[in-house]
Parts: C-alpha cells; sequence; structure tokens
C-alpha cells in the first residue's frame, strides 16, 4: 500500500488479479499499478467499478495512441511509458496519484484511426497528457473548444474525439469558419429556403442538419462574426436552428466542437 511514493508503508505485486483479490478484502491499496502483459486494462476494467476513487497507472512498453486513450477512458487515472526516462517526473506522478481523492478519468470505449494522415504520434509526456484529455472528455456529451497555434494538430484531436465518442458511426462534418465569406456563413451552417436572397434558387440543408445526430466541428471559429456568434450561442443554448430566410425552428442532436488559434479573452477585451 502507498503512503508516498518516497515514503511506501507497504507494497504488494500479485501476478493476477485473481491473487489480489484475498489482500483486497482486507483494505485496498492507495495507488494500484497494472501493466498490459498483466492485461491491464482488463484489470482496470473490474478495479474501477467497485472502486471509482482508486487510481489505477497503466505502465507499458508498446506505446499506441490507442492504448493511451483506452485506458484513460476506462478508468485508469494516467499510463506511463516504459522504460521510465524522467524518473523524477514520473515519481511526482505518483505522489500526486496517491493524494488525489477522486478518479478523474472516466470509462468509454476506443477505436481506431480509419486513415494514418487520422493519426496523432508521440510518446513525449505533453502528448500523453492530451491523449489522457480526449480519453476524459470523448464519451461525455459535452461541447468543446480546442486552442492552439495554427498547425498543431486541432482537428486531428476534434478527429479522435470524435472517433472514440458513442457518435462515430454517424457523422463527422467539418467547417472552416475562416474559408467562408461571413456574408455566405450563416447559410452554410443553418442552410436556406428558397428565394431567401439572390441566387437561392432551391432550399439546402445547412452542415447542423446534415450532421444529426452526429458532431460537426467548426474550426477557427474566433473569426467567425459576432452576429454569427450570437446565433450559433442559440444553436448551443436551445438546440435549434432557423434556416436563413425560413420561419420554422427546427431541433438538432449535434455535438459541436470548435478550435481556435486566437486568444478569444483579449478579442472580447479589444471589442
Amino acid at each position: 500500500m502507498w503512503a508516498s511514493p518516497r515514503r511506501c508503508s507497504e507494497s504488494w505485486r500479485p501476478a493476477t488479479l485473481w491473487k489480489q483479490r484475498p489482500r483486497l478484502k482486507k483494505g485496498w491499496p492507495d495507488l494500484q499499478f497494472t501493466t498490459r502483459k498483466m492485461s491491464g486494462l482488463d484489470v482496470i476494467k473490474s478495479l474501477h467499478p467497485a472502486k471509482p476513487h482508486l487510481p489505477i497507472i497503466l505502465m507499458t512498453a508498446h506505446h499506441t495512441t490507442d492504448t493511451a486513450i483506452e485506458a484513460t477512458k476506462v478508468g485508469a487515472y494516467d499510463y506511463v511509458v516504459k522504460p521510465i526516462i524522467d524518473f523524477d517526473g514520473f515519481v511526482d506522478l505518483i505522489d500526486e496519484a496517491a493524494k488525489t481523492s477522486a478518479l478523474a478519468a472516466k470509462p468509454v470505449v476506443i477505436g481506431r484511426s480509419t486513415t494514418a494522415q487520422d493519426a496523432i504520434i508521440g510518446r513525449s509526456r505533453a502528448m500523453q497528457n492530451v491523449y489522457t484529455e480526449i480519453g476524459r472528455i470523448a464519451a461525455k456529451p459535452l461541447t468543446v473548444l480546442i486552442r492552439g497555434e495554427t498547425g498543431t494538430g486541432k482537428e486531428l484531436v476534434a478527429r479522435a474525439l470524435f472517433q472514440h465518442s458513442e457518435r462515430v458511426d454517424q457523422p463527422f462534418i467539418v467547417v472552416n469558419c475562416v474559408a467562408i465569406p461571413d456574408t455566405l456563413l450563416e447559410s452554410e451552417l443553418f442552410g436556406h429556403e428558397q428565394g431567401s436572397f439572390t441566387g437561392a434558387q432551391s432550399r439546402r440543408i445547412g452542415k447542423f442538419e446534415q450532421a444529426s445526430k452526429g458532431t460537426i466541428f467548426l474550426d477557427e471559429i474566433g473569426d467567425m462574426s459576432l452576429d454569427t456568434q450570437a446565433k450559433l450561442l442559440r444553436v448551443l443554448q436551445e438546440k435549434t436552428i432557423q434556416r436563413v430566410g425560413g420561419k420554422e425552428t427546427i431541433h438538432v442532436d449535434v455535438r459541436v466542437i470548435a478550435a481556435t488559434h486566437r486568444d478569444l479573452e483579449q478579442a472580447v477585451v479589444d471589442k
């Protein structure tokens, strides 16, 4: 049992979860390690429902993005890649986990990237943190804002959130807000009725309706006009849209993931 990684009161290393059960009847440890060799994901799936506040750390020498996110999604506190190079960081992780009163990770299910260009690659601690965050929120019905400089892979993170969500079998619609003229963006997002403006010769279904039951990714949302932002706010709050030139209120069931490279707080101050 871990009292602190720097002062261990007791540690034990059963070969299997079955051999660990008699010990668990006497008391739970403060921190649990497991490895893929010990069928670590099965250990997590067995222990987490019974003891959701128990920090479980998966140790693996076979790093993949899916393994990283899967571990967090099924309930792991974190995971580390062997061999451990940053020992001080590893000790800090144990210290933090041992003091944690609640496990932050939540269970979900993982899948693989459908194409190589959608895959997120990286083994650094920073990338491990990204995988952990994806695992924690992928299956939750939350609106997500991804922030980062241009070229840092915001769309890859958005696709990972979609691929690891319960909406994975539904549409994933991408809208590059900065590439569409502001005068056309509202029609692109919400659609329009016939005759609503010059050139609108027929009804058009917008991206939100196209993404029904699925996910819409709004890239560079910080470049959207304030008027369009206000209409988007209505979608987020009320889950309804109106086509341009239309009177019908349309309910939409869509998860929204947005991304921006802009400092939104500063943009609010400037305007």
